[in-house]
């Protein structure tokens, strides 16, 4: 059994293991660097961190086509059943579910949530995916730096998924902190260069990455995969 991880611009990512796909925060319409539109992605499940449009994005018409199932905060369930949407899954930080993909936890995130129409949230969170062939991944999702990270580390990570851009998020120095508190075999940077605000030097951090922790850092332009 194969998975692998590809990244699709800004905060979106697609995972393949075992014969399914995984679509998280599909923010691809509107997104100047998606490597996919949003009525040509195929997947099984999409994974909702939070309501901000560049992540919760076009989960409601690509659950709609594909027939896909949102996995998602409870209060984020509610408001997409109050859209039509009724195939959808909630839990909430700290919980953990055995979905045909793997095992998913919600972790904490520092950062904020609101929906397109203004409507609460909830909770922003990340997610920790072990797969069912024993690949362990967290992807960050929005969020600043917590020490809480170190213990999600601690049963090994094949892969992190960091955010990098600053302003919204952890920036490249509190991501680098993120890397030595999680110790992943595998780094992947995110959120970055997609608006003016957020603009990084992704190479130069994995530059650091790879001179001051054990992790193997992967620069993926949107589009690009990495196979574990």
């Amino acid at each position: 059994m194969t998975t692998t991880y590809t990244f699709l611009g800004h905060g979106v990512h697609l995972i393949q293991t075992g014969g399914h796909t995984v679509l998280v925060d599909p923010f691809l319409e509107g997104n100047p660097h998606a490597a996919v539109k949003a009525g040509e992605v195929a997947c099984d499940f999409i994974l909702v961190s939070h309501g901000h449009a560049d992540h919760i994005g076009d989960s409601i018409a690509i659950a709609q086509r594909t027939g896909a199932q949102i996995i998602c905060n409870a209060e984020i369930f509610e408001w997409l059943y109050r859209q039509g949407v009724e195939h959808v899954h909630e839990q909430h930080i700290g919980g953990a579910h055995q979905h045909a993909f793997g095992n998913l936890k919600f972790t904490n995130a520092q950062h904020g949530s609101s929906l397109p129409d203004g409507s609460y949230g909830g909770n922003p969170v990340g997610f920790l995916l072990t797969t069912n062939d024993g690949k362990r991944i967290y992807l960050a999702c929005d969020t600043g730096l917590f020490s809480d990270m170190a213990f999600y580390g601690e049963d090994g990570l094949d892969l992190a998924v960091l955010p990098i851009g600053d302003n919204y998020t952890m920036g490249p120095a509190d991501a680098l902190r993120a890397v030595k508190l999680l110790n992943p075999k595998h780094v992947v940077p995110c959120h970055y260069n997609t608006f003016p605000v957020i603009k990084q030097d992704a190479e130069a951090w994995a530059k650091r990455v790879a001179a001051e922790t054990m992790a193997a850092p992967h620069v993926l332009k949107p589009g690009e995969s990495l196979e574990m």
